[in-house]
C-alpha cells in the first residue's frame, strides 16, 4: 500500500529522526544537529547515520539509513554536495517522509548547482518526500510534545506562541538569540533555504491551523509566487497577525520606465502594495518586527488609536507623546471622572492631563490604581506605561503593581522601563499575558501603531474585485490589434487610446486630431471654446516637457497662433519631424485633478497608481500604489491614503469632488489592465474629478502595448 504524500506535519512533528552525516567533530554541522536533537531532548529515537563511526556522542551509529531497523520520518542531511543527491534517494527508498537538506551548493553558486538541486527535487517529489532546502540552517519546533532541534544554532528558544520562517540561516541564529534575550517565545522556527519545494507560503498555511501558533514572522529575500503570497496571507491574516522584514528595498533591477507611473514606482512599491493588500504588517528592521511581535503575542488588539501615557517623570512622557503622535496615535482628554479620581490619590503637583505625570515621588501602588483607571476610560484604546527609576522604589514592584493593575483589561498595555528591552520576569502573567517592555518611548509607539494598523484591517470586511458588465473588451482589442502585433512596444494612437477607454466606460473630452492650422481652428468652433490643443507625437512621452500643450484658447484666431507656436517650439528644438499633428480637446474645469496609471512590474504584473495629478506629478508624488486585481476597498484606500484627499470635500472655498466616481475610474482601469495584457504602461492624466453626481472625465491618456508571449 502506497503512503500518503508527506506533510508539513511530518517535517515539523516528526516521531523519529535521523542524522544523515553526523560527526563525532564538536565543530562541525553534522555533530551541531545531532548533538542538538539529543540536548534539547527530542521525545523520539535520533538515529545517527555515519558509516565510518560505530557511535557518535554515545549513541549507536548506523552505516546507511537503510540499516536503521525502525521507520524514520525526518532526515536531516549535512553530507557533502556531491553525496545529497545518494542520500536524497536512500531516503526514498527507506520511506523517509520529510527533508531538511542543511548542505549549501546549489541554485545558490551557479549553473552547476542548479541542475543538481532540480535532480535532488525531482527524486523528492517522486518519492511524495517534502524538504526544506538546501542551503539552510534547519528547523525546530518548542512543543514539549515534540521538543526538536534539527539545527546548528546554538541557542534553543524559550517555548511559545510565535512563528518563524527566515530565507537566511545566518539570520536565523541571530533571530533565535534574539527572539531568547527579549522573552519572545517561539512556536516553531524553519530556516528554508534556496525554498527548492517548502516555501514561505507552505509554511503561513501550516501554521493557519496550528493550535499552537498565535503570530506569524517572516524574513524574505524573495517572493516565489506573489500573487498566491497574497491569496494566503490575506485570508490568514484575518485570524493571525503576520509580520514581515522583505530586504532588497533598493531596487537595482528597476527598469526604465516611459510613463508618469512607471517613473514614480520603485522597485519596492509593489512589496509594500502587496503587504497592505494582504493585511501584512511590514517592518523595516528585525527590531521593529519583534518590538510588534512582543505586543501582539501577549496583548489584546486595540479598539482604537486613543493612547493613555503613563509616567513618573516629564521628559521621557513628553517623548512618548511625540512619538505616539507621530505614528498616527492620538492622546485623547481623558474622562472628567478619571481626572478626578485621580487627583483623589497622585500628587498635588502631578498633572493628571493625558500625559499623566504622577512625578517622581509615585510608588509601585500609585501605578497600580491609576493604571486601572486608565484602562476603565471609555476614551482610552491602549495604555503605554513608563518608569524611570527614582530612589525608594524598585523596578520589580512597579512590574508587579503594573500587571495588577492591568488585571481584568481588554485594552493592550505596553510599558516603558527605561533601558529595559523584551518581556522581563516581573512583567510575566500567566492570567493576563505578558507585558512587554521597551528601551525606549519611541519603540512603543511604533509597535503600538503597527498593532492599531492591523486592527483596522482586520475589522474591515472583506471586500470582492468588481466586475463591470458594461464594458466592450472586443472594441478595444480590435483598437489595440494592429499596434500590439509589432515585434517592439509602442504608443497607441491619440484615436485608439479613445477608443480602447471608451469600451471601458471611461468617459473622455470632446477631441479631434488635426493636421494644420485651419483645421485646428475649424474642429475648435465645432466643439466650442474653450479648448486645449496638444501636440501628438509617437516619439514625445511628456507633452509639457516640450511646449506642446496650450490650454484655455477662445477662439480661431488663438488656436491658429497656437498651432504656429506648436510649429516653432519644435523647430527651435529640432524635432520637426517628430510633430506628427496635434489633438483639439474641449476644456474641462474641474474640482480635483486626478492622475491613474498601471505599469508592468517584472514579477509582480501589474502595478496600479492612483494620486493627485496635473503636469506637477512627479513633483508632488502624491501617488498611492497597489497590485491587480483591486478590490473596491482597495481602490477607496488608495484615495483615501493620498495628502491631497481633503480636497475631495471641498477644501476652504474649493468646491468638493466627486470621489465614488474617482474610486470608479480607478476599479475600471484595474479590469481593464486585467482584461488586456498587451497593455504594459498606461497613463490617465489628467483625470479631471468633477462635483459629486458629475463623475470624472480622462483628460488625457496615453497606452502603451507590446505582444503578449506564448504560454510555454
Amino acid at each position: 500500500m502506497t503512503n500518503p504524500p508527506a506533510t508539513l506535519g511530518d517535517l515539523l512533528c516528526p516521531r523519529s529522526v535521523a542524522v544523515v552525516g553526523a560527526s563525532r567533530r564538536p565543530d562541525s554541522i553534522g555533530g551541531a544537529v545531532f548533538k542538538n536533537l539529543l540536548a534539547n531532548e527530542f521525545q523520539g529515537p535520533v538515529y545517527p547515520v555515519n558509516p565510518k563511526a560505530e557511535f557518535v556522542h554515545s549513541v549507536r551509529a548506523f552505516p546507511s539509513l537503510a540499516a536503521i531497523p525502525g521507520p524514520v520520518d525526518l532526515a536531516i542531511l549535512t553530507v557533502p554536495r556531491d553525496s545529497v543527491l545518494a542520500a536524497v534517494k536512500d531516503c526514498a527508498a527507506k520511506g523517509v517522509r520529510g527533508l531538511v537538506v542543511i548542505t549549501a551548493g546549489f541554485r545558490e553558486v551557479g549553473e552547476s548547482g542548479r541542475r543538481l538541486e532540480d535532480q535532488v527535487l525531482e527524486v523528492v517529489r517522486g518519492a511524495g518526500m517534502r524538504m526544506i532546502g538546501p542551503n539552510c540552517l534547519g528547523i525546530l519546533n518548542t512543543d514539549p510534545a515534540v521538543s526538536l532541534d534539527a539545527t546548528f544554532a546554538p541557542t534553543w528558544p524559550l517555548a511559545g506562541r510565535v512563528a518563524f520562517s527566515s530565507q537566511s540561516g545566518a539570520l536565523g541564529l541571530a533571530i533565535l538569540d534574539l527572539a531568547r534575550g527579549l522573552g519572545l517565545g517561539i512556536s516553531t522556527f524553519a530556516s528554508i533555504g534556496n525554498k527548492a519545494d517548502v516555501s514561505g507560503n507552505d509554511l503561513i498555511e501550516y501554521w493557519e491551523t496550528d493550535p499552537n501558533t498565535d503570530v506569524i514572522l517572516l524574513y524574505l529575500e524573495s517572493f516565489g509566487n506573489p500573487r498566491r503570497f497574497t491569496q494566503i496571507a490575506r485570508r490568514v491574516a484575518r485570524t493571525k497577525p503576520i509580520l514581515a522584514v522583505k530586504s532588497g528595498r533598493t531596487g537595482s533591477g528597476r527598469r526604465a520606465a516611459q510613463s508618469h507611473t512607471g517613473a514614480l514606482a520603485g522597485a519596492d512599491l509593489a512589496v509594500d502594495a502587496l503587504f497592505r493588500q494582504a493585511g501584512v504588517l511590514r517592518t523595516d528592521t528585525i527590531d521593529d518586527l519583534f518590538d510588534a511581535a512582543l505586543l501582539l503575542a501577549h496583548q489584546p488588539l486595540p479598539a482604537g488609536n486613543r493612547v493613555a501615557i503613563l509616567t513618573n517623570a516629564g521628559g521621557p512622557g513628553i517623548m512618548a507623546a511625540d512619538a505616539c503622535e507621530g505614528v498616527g496615535l492620538v492622546l485623547p482628554a481623558l474622562d472628567p471622572a478619571t481626572d478626578a479620581e485621580l487627583r483623589t490619590f497622585l500628587a498635588p503637583e502631578a498633572s493628571t492631563r493625558n500625559p499623566v505625570d504622577m512625578i517622581a515621588s509615585a510608588r509601585a501602588p500609585h501605578f497600580e490604581r491609576a493604571l486601572g483607571l486608565l484602562l476603565k476610560d471609555p476614551n482610552v484604546d491602549a495604555a503605554l506605561v513608563i518608569f524611570v527609576p527614582p530612589v525608594g522604589t524598585e523596578a520589580p514592584d512597579v512590574a508587579r503593581a503594573i500587571l495588577a493593575g492591568a488585571l481584568g483589561s481588554t485594552k493592550p498595555v505596553l510599558t516603558c522601563f527605561m533601558g529595559s528591552h523584551g518581556i522581563p520576569e516581573g512583567l510575566r502573567s500567566l492570567r493576563q499575558g505578558h507585558v512587554p517592555s521597551y528601551g525606549f518611548p519611541e519603540a512603543a509607539a511604533r509597535a503600538l501603531g503597527r498593532a492599531v494598523s492591523y486592527a483596522r484591517w482586520r475589522a474591515r470586511p472583506e471586500s470582492a474585485v468588481p466586475v463591470f458588465v458594461d464594458l466592450d473588451p472586443g472594441r478595444a482589442r480590435r483598437a489595440l490589434a494592429s499596434a500590439a502585433a509589432g515585434a517592439e512596444p509602442v504608443w497607441l494612437a491619440p484615436l485608439a487610446v479613445s477608443e480602447v477607454l471608451a469600451a471601458y466606460g471611461l468617459r473622455g473630452v470632446p477631441e479631434r486630431v488635426v493636421h494644420g492650422a485651419e483645421d485646428a481652428a475649424a474642429a475648435a468652433d465645432a466643439m466650442g471654446y474653450p479648448v486645449a490643443l496638444k501636440l501628438v507625437s509617437t516619439t514625445i512621452t511628456h507633452k509639457s516637457d516640450v511646449g506642446g500643450v496650450i490650454l484655455r484658447l477662445t477662439d480661431a484666431d488663438e488656436v491658429r497662433q497656437a498651432w504656429a507656436e506648436l510649429e516653432g517650439r519644435l523647430a527651435a528644438l529640432g524635432r520637426s519631424r517628430e510633430f506628427e499633428g496635434a489633438l483639439v480637446q474641449r476644456m474641462v474645469v474641474s474640482a480635483y485633478e486626478g492622475a491613474v496609471g498601471m505599469t508592468l512590474d517584472p514579477q509582480f504584473g501589474p502595478l496600479l497608481m492612483a494620486g493627485l495629478g496635473g503636469t506637477l506629478l512627479e513633483v508632488h508624488k502624491d501617488v498611492a500604489f497597489r497590485l491587480h486585481p483591486l478590490t473596491r476597498d482597495d481602490a477607496a484606500e488608495m484615495v483615501d491614503s493620498l495628502r491631497s484627499r481633503r480636497l475631495f470635500d471641498g477644501y476652504r472655498a474649493a468646491s468638493p469632488a466627486d470621489r465614488a466616481a474617482f474610486v470608479e475610474v480607478i476599479l475600471r482601469v484595474s479590469q481593464l489592465v486585467g482584461d488586456l495584457p498587451e497593455i504594459i504602461e498606461l497613463d490617465l492624466n489628467p483625470v479631471a474629478v468633477l462635483e459629486p453626481g458629475e463623475g470624472a472625465v480622462v483628460v488625457d491618456a496615453r497606452i502603451r502595448v507590446a505582444a503578449v508571449p506564448p504560454h510555454p
